[in-house]
């Protein structure tokens, strides 16, 4: 079965990851580039990779299988892989400021009027008429130095009765160019790119992030399944443990027949039967309840096939291999290289300078100079007999000829009394940075906590693996002595019974404990950051 995860933030090691062709970031950084199409799609999937694990009409699965199915199928993960998607087009808006506009527009406008002075140039007595038609087309943007450029196109067509006219139809057109830069506040590259600096560390940070909560929902599932193994080897000793007591209640039961057993000694063994068959029931509820959260954990109660058929779990709960050691210092060293939690804040912490250096950046003055430059032409054609009109294809040419230029520049300051909301903003940005320096230190501190518990927990494992694989032996050869002395006629049948369930205490001792071993590596893989490792669990390459 495919081993991963496919279009998402997750990836599996056993899946070829997706190759990043040389693009650079402005490309990489488009609706396109950016748009996961299982994030856009109105519906959501069923489970993934269930049917592959069927055999004999029974759900069979290892550890490795738990936790595929759960970066597969869980609601969680999915929610969780969300938060990425949202930084992604936090990312995509934070372009916009650099995004080209064009604006072009269309006008026609005729008038007709009654003639009352001979300044108007219409016939005597007549009518003046007038056509007025603009074309305009306007180009606008603004790039990363802050410089703002604008283009802006005229073309008019004015027609008129009026004998005051040189040319009728007239054809104007006009061309011009202007550009403003900053040269203090928001001048050059820094306090223009920094939305886009801080919304790329964002989409780190909510990378991290989601590497974490991916941790942790594997170290979750691990726990589940294992729990699921507890149980039912809890369910397995409480049944063996009644088929003892009902074998010895058998053999009680023959004994009265015979009259080799006082009548009032059956209710003994009687009793043992009847409170071992409750352990039963309640080994079973458990198993069930186990169960039931580890279906939703991996996606098997998405359908009803899969939430009605029986778990075999494989995985067994003693260590196959050498049991583990680790030290301390090497685990906290790293975990401090590893752990998610604290690239987050490192990303955080770096986004809190640049928010501080932009503040700065909004306390200086606003200087700005600007230019212009630009060009007319009209349709007036020089002839041997003089000025002629022509046709629109003249106008252009003297515009694009530039034979009639205007051209300027300025400075403008605005430079405010008091600048209120900048030094807020500046106090802010300073606060969110103590904030972020606090919470590091708390992470830093968590994750000290984390691996020294961690490490106690596996030692203690292994102390207690060794004790209870001991106490199992010596259980088992108590109760043969006890129950071959019984069987000869001198021993006692409480002590029987006793020593029954003393093994089964001890068989559920050892099953705890080799499950709490399994557990205490995997939190101290979860510790160290590197629980995603024995898994083969990738988190996919994100847009940089």
């Amino acid at each position: 079965m495919p081993s991963a995860v496919p279009d998402s933030a997750v990836r599996h090691s056993g899946l070829p990851a997706s190759v990043l062709s040389a693009q650079t970031i402005r490309e990489r950084e488009t609706f396109r580039g950016l748009t996961n199409p299982q994030a856009v799609t109105d519906t959501l999937p069923g489970p993934k990779y269930m049917r592959e694990h069927v055999v004999d009409g029974k759900l069979r699965l290892t550890l490795q299988d738990a936790v595929v199915l759960t970066l597969a199928n869980n609601s969680n993960v999915r929610l969780q892989e969300l938060n990425i998607e949202n930084s992604r087009y936090s990312l995509l808006a934070s372009h916009s400021p650099f995004d080209p506009s064009v604006q072009a527009s269309f006008s026609s406008q005729g008038q007709l009027s009654q003639a009352y002075t001979q300044l108007t140039g219409a016939p005597a007595l007549g009518t003046l008429s007038s056509l007025n038609q603009v074309t305009q087309l306007n180009y606008s943007q603004t790039f990363e130095t802050g410089t703002n450029i604008q283009f802006n196109f005229n073309a008019t067509k004015y027609s008129s009765n009026s004998t005051f006219n040189f040319f009728n139809p007239s054809l104007s057109s006009f061309l011009g160019f202007q550009f403003t830069q900053p040269l203090l506040r928001n001048r050059w590259l820094f306090a223009n790119r920094a939305p886009l600096v801080i919304a790329r560390r964002n989409v780190r940070a909510s990378r991290a992030t989601f590497e974490a909560q991916v941790s942790s929902t594997i170290q979750q599932v691990v726990g589940q399944y294992w729990n699921v193994v507890q149980a039912r080897g809890n369910l397995e000793v409480a049944q063996k443990s009644l088929d003892a007591a009902e074998a010895t209640y058998k053999h009680d039961k023959r004994a009265l027949e015979l009259g080799a057993l006082p009548p009032l000694d059956i209710y003994r063994s009687e009793s043992q039967v009847a409170g071992r068959r409750v352990q039963v029931i309640q080994s079973e509820y458990a198993l069930r309840q186990a169960e039931d959260a580890f279906r939703q954990n991996v996606g098997a109660d998405l359908d009803p096939y899969f939430r009605a058929l029986d778990l075999v779990l494989t995985e067994p709960p003693e260590p196959g291999e050498e049991l583990r050691s680790v030290d301390a210092a090497t685990a906290q060293q790293q975990a401090m290289g590893k752990r998610p939690e604290l690239e987050a804040a490192r990303q955080s912490l770096a986004n809190d300078d640049t928010s501080i250096r932009l503040a700065h950046n909004n306390l200086l003055p606003d200087l700005r100079v600007n230019g212009n430059y630009s060009g007319n032409g009209l349709n007036n054609l020089a002839t041997a007999q003089g000025v002629a009109a022509g046709g629109f294809g003249d106008s252009l040419n003297q515009l694009f000829g530039f034979g009639f230029p205007s051209y300027g520049f300025g400075l403008t300051l605005n430079l405010p009394v008091r600048n209120r909301s900048g030094q807020a903003a500046l106090g802010s940005a300073l606060i969110s940075r103590s904030r972020d320096l606090y919470t590091e230190r708390q992470t830093k501190e968590q994750i000290t906590y984390d691996v020294s518990n961690a490490v106690h927990q596996l030692e203690e494992a292994k102390i207690n693996i060794a004790a209870s694989k001991e106490s199992v032996d010596l259980a088992r050869k108590t109760m043969a002595a006890e129950q071959r002395k019984y069987e000869l006629g001198t021993g006692q049948i409480f002590l029987v019974l006793e020593a029954q369930t003393e093994l089964a205490a001890a068989e559920q001792g050892l099953l705890q404990a080799e499950v709490s071993y399994r557990l205490a590596v995997a939190a101290v893989d979860y510790a160290t950051g590197s629980l995603l490792e024995p898994y083969g669990v990738q988190i996919a390459e994100l847009t940089r």
